[in-house]
């Protein structure tokens, strides 16, 4: 949708990818049927009511995990030009001949198909119950959101509608992928404006020229790269008025703006200066033999030297023919544009120039946008989705923490008496600084303020299988942006806690205390951990390695056999030795009582005989 002729290619080389904060307590424009349209026919087959589990998931973690305040805008009746378009559209995939299709009548408008009407009603109602505000447009959503953009409303606007910088938007976010480093594809005007030099009123007449969705034909024969370079011949200021002149058949007003002939020599009569055919330089190839060239480098000065393949004579003479017969060539490429452009009826036509160029894309009866965030009705949004979506109350609050956690960190933050999270849960302590896709975070345990009753762990029931798994496709990219963290649930000593994933800077601002106090710990630990590192390192005990008593060497086969053999002969000898001991002690005693004196091979034949 937007400008035809593929548009965003034409764009593309100017968008920037941004990081995670980039979004962080900015506000947000989201074209909410842009999100609804984007990914409900990937998932329509998967899961029940996709509309409104996309708009639910979508909208915690835009507001949660990116920290960004979505306003969130709708389409409201669509212009008999619009509908004229809706209907050649249908008719084009239809395969219906385009001679049929009917006019368009003043004042008559067609509503969208009553299926997409009922979906935009009931994201409202679930937007609501979520505390988002909610804003209608008089036609185009995206054109409200590049108001409420270029009125400084809002810092950037969420739509893949190219027609945004058309209505004035500045800074678009067309792709958001949670699961990178760099999750948001931005276009910024001013980018664009100093690459292809074009500013707002020339995309609209590009939009003109090749089409869009207030009028897909454009003009017959003309596509975005001819458009692109004829746009350029003219300043902002004149563009439209001179794209008016010339559909009205007046290219009398139209000059030729690229390189033209010096003023000095447009009154001088044209002279064909001869050129040799030899070396191709001034002068007759007769003249050239009487006398040298002066401009070959002939040290012999025999003749001329023969010119190459594809040489150009670089007098003065051939530089004004060259400049010459370039403006000529390109007045005729020009007059054939304005020719197609005159060939078209009511071109351009001045409802969608006026359309692009207004300021009144809103239906405010206060005479201004009630940007407003409020808590959520968890009560009410619990009783809501279990109606539509089926699913239980623990999985509903489960989904719902993130963004009721990032709401109280706020609260917190501006000094706020209320010192419970959704009245239940007391901030507890930082347990660990978390990296997820180059981001930093902070694990946060949440203690419940009322112990639990029993020691049983209870776990929170999930969704199916095969919906838990859902990813959604755009432009060959996974887009989980539907899928929401969850928090982790444990039961210690009685008491239960929770851990949920949270902005560091949001943490400090809230508890600044705590923070500190997790830093200083952090520091306690890891400064022990260096004098335990460098007290190894110094002492007698080298790091990694055990004391010399219990220190073990690895031994070849044939060192543990030979140590095995010398301890089994120690062990052998020290037992003889016992023996033996025992054994002369004993005969001893018998000698000394029967015969004390016995000589020394009796004794020897005594002890091994």
């Amino acid at each position: 949708m937007g400008v035809g002729g593929h548009f965003w290619d034409l764009l593309k080389p100017y968008a920037r990818t941004e990081d995670f904060d980039f979004l962080r307590d900015k506000r947000v424009a989201v074209d909410l049927s842009f999100w609804i349209v984007q990914h409900e026919t990937a998932i329509r087959a998967h899961t029940r009511n996709p509309h409104l589990r996309l708009t639910f998931f979508r909208t915690i973690n835009l507001f949660s995990k990116f920290g960004a305040f979505p306003v969130f805008v709708v389409d409201g009746t669509p212009s008999p030009l619009k509908s004229q378009t809706r209907i050649a559209r249908f008719f084009r995939a239809s395969g219906i001949d385009l001679s049929s299709l009917p006019v368009a009548e003043e004042g008559i408008s067609v509503e969208r198909n009553r299926a997409f009407v009922k979906c935009i009603k009931e994201c409202v109602e679930l937007l609501e119950l979520l505390g988002m505000p909610i804003l209608k447009a008089k036609g185009e959503a995206e054109a409200l959101c590049a108001q409420l953009n270029k009125e400084g409303q809002v810092d950037a606007c969420i739509t893949s509608d190219s027609d945004a910088f058309l209505f004035g938007a500045h800074c678009v976010v067309k792709h958001i992928r949670p699961n990178s480093k760099e999750p948001f594809e931005c276009y910024n005007i001013s980018h664009v404006e100093a690459g292809i030099g074009l500013k707002r009123r020339h995309l609209i007449a590009i939009s003109l020229l090749v089409g869009n969705d207030h009028d897909l034909n454009g003009v017959q024969g003309i596509g975005i790269d001819t458009a692109l370079r004829f746009v350029k011949c003219f300043s902002e200021d004149e563009i439209l008025t001179r794209l008016s002149e010339i559909g009205r058949g007046n290219t009398l007003p139209f000059q030729y703006l690229g390189d033209s002939v010096p003023s000095s020599h447009k009154n001088s009569p044209k002279k064909k200066i001869p050129h040799c055919s030899l070396c191709g330089h001034p002068g007759s190839k007769k003249v050239h033999l009487k006398l040298a060239c002066d401009n070959c480098s002939s040290s012999t000065r025999d003749g001329c030297m023969q010119k190459p393949v594809g040489f150009k004579c670089n007098c003065s003479s051939c530089d004004l023919d060259r400049i010459s017969k370039e403006q000529k060539k390109n007045e005729n490429w020009q007059i054939k544009v304005c020719q197609k452009i005159a060939m078209e009826q009511n071109f351009p036509n001045a409802e969608i120039v006026e359309m692009y160029l207004s300021n009144n894309n809103g239906d405010f009866s206060g005479g201004g946008p009630n940007l407003a965030w409020k808590s959520p009705q968890t009560e009410m949004l619990i009783d809501y989705l279990a109606f539509y979506q089926h699913w239980d109350p623990s999985y509903i609050r489960q989904r719902m923490l993130p963004m009721l956690s990032t709401i109280f960190l706020r609260e917190m933050a501006s000094n706020s008496k209320n010192d419970l999270l959704h009245d239940q849960y007391k901030f507890d302590s930082i347990q660990r600084v978390k990296i997820r896709f180059g981001h930093q975070w902070f694990v946060v345990n949440w203690k419940k303020a009322a112990p639990a009753m029993d020691n049983t762990i209870y776990t929170v029931p999930t969704e199916d299988s095969h919906i838990q798994q859902e990813s959604t496709d755009l432009d060959g990219c996974d887009d989980p942006l539907d899928e929401a963290d969850i928090p982790q649930i444990s039961l210690d000593d009685g008491c239960w806690f929770l851990s949920t994933d949270e902005n560091m800077e949001l943490v400090r601002a809230a508890f600044p205390e705590k923070v500190d106090q997790f830093f200083k710990e952090k520091e306690l630990k890891e400064m022990k951990s260096k004098r335990k590192k460098s007290g190894l390192e110094a002492g007698g005990t080298p790091l990694n390695s055990e004391s010399p008593t219990t220190r073990s060497v690895q031994l070849s086969i044939k060192e543990f056999y030979r140590s095995s053999k010398v301890l089994t002969q120690a062990k052998l000898g020290e037992n003889l030795a016992e023996s033996s001991e025992n054994s002369i002690g004993s005969l001893k005693g018998k000698r000394k009582t029967s015969s004390p004196k016995l000589s020394k091979s009796v004794r020897r034949r005594l002890l091994f005989g």
